[in-house]
């Protein structure tokens, strides 16, 4: 039977780039891998950031949502399912960044999911600039990494010490087991838990550790995310403007304090007839290059999000905008 490993991680943590990293791996090492980006919203960009590990040895799968929890659920059992069949050495779960792991362990257990995966690996990706977080997102972050075998510090600049690194370690370690107490889990890491190098720098031996790392059973207080959650996300189609106006309406948008608690900027963007940019922000820092995707949308998430004060930045350079409220799960 196939391994299913699950990659955790808040919004802009960086799983995805992770698992790109963590399939090539897998496949040069000779592993079939097949790869489920799942998401509550109504669309997965992240599905179209890996389409280039596309091949015969790898295939990407995709669960949207935009119709409700149960649905979306109930689409990702059966997913599963029609990839057990598949021939799949490893599967790779990646969820979104609100992510309640009870949902994936809530699936595994029940038939025939049970009985057709092994259990294999729970990496957890933490932000090593981890910001302040509200209760939901610490909640949050004590179900994403209490059963984690490893957890792996992300945006670790390549000039750090060694010393900058264990100190960047030894941070989120404070900050993670202090939300493991306050939610009263079981689970405590230590610094040899936690993988803290910059990803160029991953070696065959840092990711044969990660790949062993497996899970650990832990509980924790439960806490009802999805039924009075702030989360949300803004779609924006056709969007279209110079790479210097993008910048500068990305900052604005993290900026603004009028624009509610802003997590994450994500999609792609026509700087000119013949250019399609990428970009990728948090708060910590903004990515952009070209790409050769053809279809231009951009998705804003966060926490209670003003949509009218949002869509002043970016509906008018847009050709569609998503209506409806922004309440995670909608």
């Amino acid at each position: 039977m196939p391994q299913i490993d699950l990659i955790t991680g808040f919004l802009g943590a960086g799983k995805t780039t992770f698992i790109k990293k963590y399939a090539q791996f897998l496949i040069d090492q000779g592993a079939n891998v097949g790869i489920l980006e799942s998401d509550y919203g109504a669309i997965n960009i992240d599905l179209m950031l890996l389409q280039d590990l596309m091949g015969n040895n790898c295939d990407v799968e995709m669960v949207t949502g935009g119709d409700g929890i149960v649905s979306h659920r109930r689409r990702f059992q059966t997913k599963l399912i029609s990839m057990s069949m598949t021939g799949y050495d490893i599967v790779i779960v990646e969820p979104s960044g609100i992510y309640d792991t009870d949902e994936f362990f809530d699936a595994l257990a029940e038939e025939p999911l049970c009985d057709w995966y092994s259990p294999g690996c729970l990496i957890a990706i933490i932000d090593a600039n981890l910001g302040e977080l509200s209760e939901e997102s610490e909640y949050l972050l004590v179900s994403q990494t209490d059963n984690a075998g490893r957890i792996l510090l992300s945006h670790l600049d390549q000039g750090m010490t060694e010393e900058e690194r264990r100190q960047a370690a030894r941070r989120i370690l404070d900050r993670v087991n202090g939300a493991l107490e306050r939610f009263k889990s079981s689970r405590r890491f230590s610094e040899e838990d936690i993988i803290a190098v910059c990803w160029d720098d991953l070696t065959t031996k840092d990711m044969e550790e990660i790949g062993l790392c497996g899970m650990v059973p832990a509980n924790h207080v439960k806490m009802q995310v999805e039924k009075e959650s702030g989360y949300g996300s803004l779609f924006y189609y056709g969007t279209k403007m110079t790479e210097e106006e993008l910048r500068s309406r990305v900052k604005e948008t993290f900026e603004d304090p009028e624009c509610g608690k802003v997590m994450r900027v994500k999609g792609f963007v026509r700087t000119d007839e013949n250019t399609l940019m990428q970009i990728n922000a948090t708060e910590n820092g903004m990515e952009i290059e070209p790409t050769v995707f053809a279809r231009e949308v951009l998705i804003v998430t966060g926490e209670y999000l003003n949509r009218e004060r949002i869509d002043g930045i970016w509906a008018a350079a847009s050709e569609i905008i998503t209506p409806g409220k922004t309440t995670a799960g909608l």
